[in-house]
């Protein structure tokens, strides 16, 4: 039985079933990560994709703790000979909230100038920075003068990729489009107050003491 027993749990729990994608495993398997802490935020996103021959399914799960932000992507894996039937690989990560350098969150907004405040936009990619991988977006560099024609390099920016999650509201509806900005919210407060709590209280080092001598090495000597 799951040990985060809470109001947060429960409805991390409906979401899963509503979601259809082996919930009791995907359970279990946050509770282990989780380890009983207090839930702040998730974010539970399916996805079905298509190609020639098969349908596969994935399951991303994010969860906030007040000390660590937990990823449970889940996949199917098609049978071979090792395992002869099909699989789901569900790998968990976690990670302490120190880890987290960045959040972004990247709008796109249909008709701009009848934006309303508070209206959800229409995607949203929420991209986390662990500071293990980096995506870099390159283009020719312009120039303000329309006759010129030398060669300005390339410019681009550099964006986290160690967890990039994209949510359509015309693929998973507004609602899910809501939650991401949600978590997002909720991520990004949690690491504001994160780091304020590490400036004003610095970890110290303790002094490395001298290694001891072993007793053969001093007796080689």
């Amino acid at each position: 039985m799951p040990s985060a027993t809470s109001n947060a749990w429960t409805d991390l729990t409906t979401q899963l079933h509503r979601a259809g994608y082996y919930p009791e495993l995907v359970a279990d398997v946050l509770d282990l990560a989780v380890a009983g802490e207090e839930i702040v935020s998730h974010l539970v996103l399916p996805e079905t994709t298509f190609d020639a021959t098969e349908v596969r399914r994935h399951l991303t799960v994010l969860v906030l703790t007040p000390t660590r932000l937990v990823t449970a992507p889940v996949d199917d894996r098609p049978a071979d000979s090792a395992p002869p039937s099909a699989a789901a690989a569900a790998p968990p990560e976690a990670g302490p909230l120190s880890e987290v350098r960045s959040v972004s969150l990247t709008h796109v907004v249909a008709e701009p100038h009848e934006h309303r405040a508070g209206a959800a936009p229409l995607e949203v990619t929420l991209a986390l920075g662990w500071g293990a991988v980096s995506r870099v977006d390159l283009e020719p560099a312009g120039c303000p003068d329309p006759a010129c024609d030398a060669d300005h390099g390339l410019t681009g920016q550099i964006t986290p990729d160690d967890v990039v999650v994209r949510v359509s509201a015309e693929a998973e509806g507004r609602d899910a489009v809501r939650a991401a900005v949600d978590f997002a919210r909720a991520l990004s407060r949690s690491t504001t107050r994160h780091s304020a709590r590490c400036a004003r209280h610095p970890r110290t080092r303790r002094p490395r003491s001298p290694a001891r001598r072993s007793r053969r090495g001093a007796a080689g000597r």
